[in-house]
């Protein structure tokens, strides 16, 4: 597995990127980091199974020294809170994290039909490009929402995607020690902001930030504000709008 650090600083995050990131997701924050930070960003490993997957990044969490916090992207954000099931973590910052399978994911699982759609609609530059375009008002003119599609291993992408299926119903997590914060970007999907206010409900002491301006790019797109939300703890706190 691979693992890339950013910073020498005695505060440690866990970086756990989105389904179709790595490690580089987290490098705009890294351009911003305090003096007194760590990140460990690794590439989340391949696994027969979502235990399997948990597994390897525990192994590599309980190498790390000090208290353990989690920075989850989309849904690098419930591979942390599966990891807060079964090791001490203080603390999770959810950014753009799902809390339930919108339509479009559920229509990609489907049986023979899925996977042709998930392979149209990301497997080709063509495609690529039109998904893109389609979901211009959720993301800003500069970046490109299925960028990181151009570069993984499809095959392992869309297997993932049913991994993910597994974890089931959000409510699982109510009950975890971790302080927990949830931050969607402004423009992000419907879903992620319904999801906001789902996770709240999980989660009723977690504190909730809206990323202004951001979509669900938001370590790209407002990398700033959620140095703030993590770092300096003085983003204003707002409630996420539907």
């Amino acid at each position: 597995m691979h693992v890339e650090r950013y910073g020498t600083g005695d505060h440690l995050f866990l970086c756990l990127h989105g389904w179709s990131g790595n490690h580089s997701t987290f490098a705009p924050l890294a351009a911003q980091l305090p003096a007194g930070v760590t990140l460990w960003c690794p590439d989340i490993p391949n696994g027969a199974t979502l235990a399997d997957v948990t597994h390897q990044l525990a192994a590599f969490a309980v190498t790390l020294p000090g208290p353990l916090r989690i920075l989850g992207n989309c849904s690098g954000a419930l591979h942390g809170l599966l990891l807060a099931e079964r090791m001490p973590v203080e603390q999770i910052v959810m950014i753009d994290a799902f809390a339930y399978w919108p339509l479009y994911f559920r229509m990609f699982l489907l049986p023979v039909w899925g996977r042709w759609a998930y392979m149209t609609a990301f497997a080709n530059p063509v495609g690529r490009w039109f998904a893109n375009l389609s979901m211009a008002r959720h993301r800003t003119g500069d970046t490109n929402l299925t960028a990181g599609f151009s570069s993984v291993d499809h095959a392992a992408a869309y297997r993932h995607l049913h991994l993910l299926r597994e974890i089931g119903s959000p409510l699982r997590f109510r009950g975890l020690a971790a302080r927990v914060d949830i931050a969607c970007g402004e423009r992000s999907f419907a879903a992620i902001r319904t999801s906001a206010q789902i996770w709240q409900e999980v989660f009723p002491k977690a504190r909730q930030y809206v990323l202004a301006g951001a979509g669900h790019l938001p370590l790209l797109e407002a990398a700033g504000q959620v140095r703030s939300i993590i770092f300096e703890d003085c983003f204003k706190e707002l409630p996420c709008p539907i």
